[in-house]
């Protein structure tokens, strides 16, 4: 899906911001499209390294069907180069490896396992696109949601086409989509594209919660986090979920040490002053701002610890002490 023919059997890729020109014989940057002979193939359907059921707020989606299990699904390969990816041996891997699956099969094993949702994450998912949108359609046939933990670096033309089938997603950006940290330790020459992206998405109106790694001393600008948030609450809405995430050691960034807790809070504090109502904190399990909390009356709605829970207190999405309405999506 989504490219061109060009001359001398090129073919240009409409996948991702990037838009790669390759040339015959070759593959795309994110080494999983390939150009055989003036088209372009997919060397990843169905070539899944990871099929597990996890809790939904493990994407982390604490918003969406809260306290259900989602099956995640993985490929190979992405379109980044994040210095501290901790999925380095599935979204950097030159190899083309993984077990093979059909759609059927998936939604059949999503079936199974209860899940309410199946999860294309852990690499970046329009890796696996085409598999994707075959396996998105089949699981609507049984009420089954798909959801994207994505990089938001997908095309106008690849959210437009995914939306038939994506229900949410969770975009999940980095140092406050810092320009100059993104070029450093990720490889990405322009962030506009990922602004583009979950604008569109909310036009497709697909559901959205949103993470940033927070990366101590090297991508850790307050003011950084204030421009993010500032635009949220401006182009998207207060009601968004944003999830402020805490650094862990990975990759080829093992020796910065862990967020620390403190750093984390001043974000959290930067982005409810900016007027986001639901802001989260992320892996530090057993912190308050693990929880929900009614904007209107500060009522405790969703206690967590981690990705479980442990109490809801929801009527019909509203607050059962106020009724105030809460963006979150329940049966």
């Amino acid at each position: 899906m989504l490219w061109e023919s060009l001359k001398n059997k090129k073919v240009k890729c409409y996948l991702c911001a990037r838009k790669c020109v390759i040339d015959n014989g070759k593959r795309g940057f994110c080494g999983v499209r390939e150009n055989r002979e003036g088209k372009l193939f997919t060397l990843v359907f169905g070539k899944l390294t990871v099929v597990d059921v996890d809790p939904i707020e493990k994407k982390p989606l604490f918003h969406y069907y809260p306290g259900s299990k989602a099956l995640s699904i993985a490929t190979v390969g992405c379109n980044f180069r994040c210095s501290f990816c901790c999925n380095a041996a599935l979204s950097q891997s030159t190899k083309i490896v993984g077990e093979n699956y059909t759609p059927e099969q998936i939604v059949q094993l999503a079936n199974e396992k209860g899940c309410r949702v199946i999860a294309y994450t852990y690499n970046e998912p329009t890796m696996q696109f085409e598999f994707a949108y075959r396996t998105g359609k089949l699981a609507h046939r049984y009420n089954i949601k798909n959801v994207f933990v994505t990089n938001g670096y997908m095309t106008e033309d690849a959210v437009k086409k995914i939306s038939r089938v994506l229900d949410a997603a969770v975009i999940d950006v980095k140092a406050s989509l810092d320009p100059e940290f993104y070029l450093k330790y990720m490889g990405v020459q322009k962030i506009d594209p990922i602004y583009e992206c979950i604008l569109q998405m909310k036009k497709q109106r697909i559901f959205i919660e949103i993470t940033d790694l927070i990366v101590p001393t090297i991508g850790d600008s307050l003011e950084m986090t204030s421009r993010l948030t500032d635009w949220i609450v401006n182009e998207l809405d207060a009601d968004v979920p944003f999830h402020v995430l805490r650094f862990s050691p990975a990759y080829k960034l093992i020796h910065l040490p862990p967020t620390p807790v403190s750093t984390l809070e001043k974000h959290i504090d930067v982005a409810r002053r900016n007027g986001l109502r639901y802001v989260y904190i992320g892996n530090v399990w057993g912190h308050e701002n693990e929880n929900t909390y009614c904007f209107n009356c500060g009522k405790l709605l969703i206690k967590r610890r981690g990705y479980f829970i442990e109490e809801i207190n929801l009527v019909n999405s509203r607050c059962p002490a106020c009724g105030f309405r809460i963006n979150v999506v329940m049966d």
